[in-house]
């Protein structure tokens, strides 16, 4: 049982962990100047880039939407996953072995080196039958796909492939690049027989089935040649990557379209998968040989951000028995989310890829905006069982349907749904449906089988995963599940809360010399904090800004202290950490907006020079405060006081040329 990843280890994974070589993943960065890249945002859509990294500080800023974080925050963000599944997979990439809390364990690094090596051998497989696609011996599944309306771009968007008939052709393929018979075993890409191993898929096409962070880690075969005694789909066994219960086919295409637009549309095959997509319905994805069950929700509440204020699930089915069945155990399943979900059933029996090649792209929208709540999909296919013309008929779907509308959680729903019946079965008095209900909803409590709570068995998504929500365990784990507040006047200060819940701040003028120069001292201070060490950090500590957002994130950086000054990432965590919760967008950008330097000594003069500026006005403040005091002070009256003024303000002359001077 996994417990909480240990801080130190925590903070050991993001500072090992080069922040640019894992948002190259994902995205197109090139160089804006010295330690600082640039790209197209991930989380929204831009046409010039805005989405700034800087990997000395080991954040990432979009000075277009304003989204921020560190590497951690970042791979939660774009694998849709915990924080703790986050740190877990940043371990994993350099090697690194964690430690949990309480006794708790995770996977160990043999385990961790066990599973890179099966998606090695799958990324590798899936290229192999990416390329047999091209080959002359696959003539049959390009004839197969483009019958079914898909072209070569489409076969490669989604990364189709051919198994090539024969009995050991990845086999061959696999051991010629190092792979053990004892590793292949394990992958589920391979059968067992009396001369040994050979290969599952052959003579088929094959989809790539991709977790949501988009590994290959299992394979669905279509049959193509009636030689073929097999089922018509074969798809990979379960395996320690693959569990058909956990899986969703497309997901890794689909997350972002579902996350943006709350929307999970849920079809039953990859064609139907591939139809949806190309017809512009990115949110598709379909479950793999299984029903769509407990395990799939996770995932999809998980995308949805399933709490309450939105979002949809919308099925697809077969109009035919075996898809209204199918569409009734959605319906057992439905109380797990608190999202809406609807039914969306084609009365001809055409799937959205059929639907697509008859009737073209407008008809797969046609069908998801025909959508039907789910609710009432289950009453009215419980009552087509029975002839409603007759009385005895009415009586019978009373009785059947009272337990199906029983077993609505939400009280509200419920009674709405007990009108409808009422009408659908045209009695008079719908107080009697009502009563029934009731009765059910009563019985069904003691007998312990009333409908599951919303949000059962979803614990991944509120459960304490080591950063669900806010990062738990204080420095060091800021930046990676904050909300994100909406700003005043673009990127920079946040719009505070409600007056006297905390301090508000506004953005400062940017013609304001003083805030400019403040600002930039700061964006200094937090991406050179090595600058700060000695009697330098003891003047930056001694310095006040006039500005009250600056002045908010330097007494952060002073709660914070010299000592993690020569670790720019950690320092900048624990500032970001110290700081008012509204100024948190703040700090990200101060810590990576570029500097104006193209080399590692004009960052250096540049540096020092505005410390030295911000210096400098620091002790043309004293001054000033000092002028006025001797020029309300009696000379006469008080010698002493005017003289010891004077020798302070000589001091601090003799301190601001000096400044000048190293200047």
């Amino acid at each position: 049982m996994a417990g909480l990843i240990k801080r130190e280890d925590i903070d050991e994974v993001r500072q090992r962990t080069d922040i640019k070589e894992v948002v190259d993943g994902y995205v197109t960065l090139k160089g804006a100047g010295l330690g600082t890249w640039k790209g197209l945002c991930p989380f929204h859509d831009e046409r010039s880039p805005s989405f700034t990294v800087r990997p000395q500080v080991g954040r990432y800023h979009c000075f277009g939407c304003g989204e921020d974080g560190d590497v951690i925050a970042f791979v939660q963000k774009q694998d849709h996953s915990s924080f703790q599944e986050a740190v877990e997979k940043l371990a994993a990439r350099i090697g690194y072995e964690l430690r949990y809390e309480d006794g708790g364990s995770g996977p160990s690094r043999e385990e961790v080196g066990r599973r890179q090596r099966l998606l090695d051998a799958h990324k590798i497989a899936d290229e192999f039958f990416r390329d047999q696609l091209l080959t002359p011996g696959a003539a049959e599944a390009r004839t197969f796909l483009h019958g079914r309306g898909f072209d070569r771009g489409a076969a490669e968007h989604f990364g189709c492939g051919y198994a090539p008939q024969g009995w050991d052709a990845l086999l061959k393929h696999l051991r010629g690049r190092g792979f053990t018979d004892a590793e292949l075993k394990l992958t589920g890409m391979f059968s067992e027989g009396n001369r040994g191993l050979y290969d599952r898929f052959r003579g088929r096409l094959i989809w790539p089935i991709k977790d949501i962070a988009g590994d290959t880690i299992g394979f669905g075969a279509r049959k193509l040649f009636e030689d073929d005694q097999g089922p018509k789909y074969l798809n990979t066994p379960e395996t320690t990557l693959y569990k058909k219960s956990q899986v969703l086919y497309g997901i890794d295409l689909a997350k972002r379209s579902i996350a943006k637009d709350r929307q999970l549309v849920v079809v039953e095959g990859y064609t139907d998968v591939m139809a949806c997509h190309l017809a512009g319905i990115t949110t598709a994805v379909a479950t793999c040989g299984t029903a769509f069950g407990t395990e799939h929700i996770k995932i999809a509440r998980r995308l949805l951000s399933d709490d309450g204020t939105g979002g949809e699930v919308v099925f697809t089915f077969d109009g035919d028995a075996a898809g209204q069945k199918a569409a009734l155990r959605a319906f057992e399943e439905d109380q797990r989310f608190t999202a809406q979900t609807y039914v969306a059933v084609e009365p001809s029996g055409a799937d959205p890829c059929d639907l697509r090649q008859s009737r073209g792209d407008e008809a797969v929208h046609a069908l998801v905006q025909s959508r039907r709540p789910l609710f009432e999909f289950a009453i009215r296919t419980t009552l087509k069982q029975f002839n409603l013309d007759t009385v005895e008929g009415r009586v019978q779907g009373l009785k059947a349907s009272v337990p199906v509308v029983a077993a609505i959680r939400d009280a509200s729903t419920r009674t709405g749904y007990c009108q409808a019946l009422t009408g659908w079965l045209g009695m008079p008095d719908p107080n009697e449906v009502l009563r029934l209900v009731n009765a059910e909803v009563k019985n069904a409590a003691k007998r312990g089988d009333q409908g599951r709570p919303p949000g059962g068995g979803s614990q991944a998504q509120g459960a304490n995963t080591n950063g669900g929500g806010r990062s738990p365990t204080g420095p060091g784990h800021g930046g990676s599940g904050y909300p994100a507040p909406s700003l005043a006047g673009g990127p920079g200060v946040a719009e505070g809360p409600p007056a006297g819940a905390v301090p508000s701040f506004h953005r400062p003028d940017p013609r304001d010399p003083v805030a400019s120069m403040e600002r930039q001292a700061l964006e200094v201070a937090l991406q050179a904090p090595s600058l700060l060490a000695g009697s330098v950090w003891d003047r930056f500590s001694e310095a006040r800004f006039a500005t009250p957002a600056f002045q908010a994130v330097h007494d952060a950086m002073r709660a914070t202290g010299p000592n993690l000054a020569g670790d720019p990432v950690r320092w900048v965590e624990h500032v970001m950490h110290e700081v008012p919760e509204p100024l948190r967008p703040l700090v990200s950008e101060l810590a990576v907006v570029p500097l104006p330097a193209s080399t590692e000594e004009a960052v250096l003069k540049y540096c020092r020079d505005i410390l030295s500026r911000l210096f400098e006005l620091q002790i043309t403040r004293v001054k000033a405060d000092k002028m006025g005091q001797l020029q309300r002070l009696d000379p006469a009256a008080d010698p002493e006081t005017f003289q010891r003024l004077n020798r302070e303000l000589m001091m601090l002359e003799m301190e601001r040329r000096a400044l000048r001077a190293e200047a």
